[in-house]
């Protein structure tokens, strides 16, 4: 009974992993289409700016990034990714940020250390009127980062299966030495 409970498991694990495949797949080709787009949007916009009006001449000299990626550990999971903004805290950040007592009353005109400076949106580097395909662009690009990090997930969980269906074919076969 045991072998046929494991031999369910397996399909299960299978078909789980061959959904898990497909899936990314298409997200492959999302992403294919969103960076072609943004290339193209961002070609468009060099020719209606000139193609000196948009170049890396034109780059802050120094830049914040505005979205981060974070990996969450998981302990009996695979490993995900999620893009976020780079001014939010994760929970772990959110507290006092300092160990000591603070006075609740008194002087209030004192500049807080840790505040932090809003980034400036990048197509402000190219001018106030930017074209629409400057901004089409942004947003191609943005939407392909959000779904590089679901790939990246995607893929972790793909190898976690694939590792795990390893596990069982060698539980299976430790039980069942016959044809399988």
């Amino acid at each position: 009974m045991a072998v046929q409970a494991l031999r369910e498991e397996l399909d299960s694990k299978c078909l789980q992993l061959l959904s898990d495949l497909e899936e990314l797949e298409a997200k492959r080709a999302a992403l294919n289409a969103r960076v072609e787009e943004g290339w193209l949007s961002l070609a468009k916009a060099r020719y209606a700016m000139g193609a000196k009006s948009v170049g890396p001449l034109q780059y802050a000299s120094r830049m914040e990034p505005q979205v981060c990626v974070r990996a969450s550990e998981a302990q009996d999971g695979p490993q995900t990714f999620r893009v976020i903004k780079a001014d939010a805290q994760t929970p772990e950040e959110v507290g006092p940020s300092e160990a000591s007592l603070r006075r609740r009353k008194g002087p209030t005109k004192t500049k807080e250390v840790g505040s932090a400076v809003v980034p400036q949106d990048p197509l402000n580097w190219f001018g106030i009127l930017v074209p629409h395909s400057l901004r089409q662009a942004q947003a191609s690009f943005r939407d392909g980062l959000q779904l590089a990090a679901d790939i990246a997930s995607l893929q972790t969980r793909i190898n976690w299966g694939q590792s795990q269906l390893r596990g069982l074919q060698k539980k299976l076969k430790e039980l069942d030495p016959g044809p399988a």
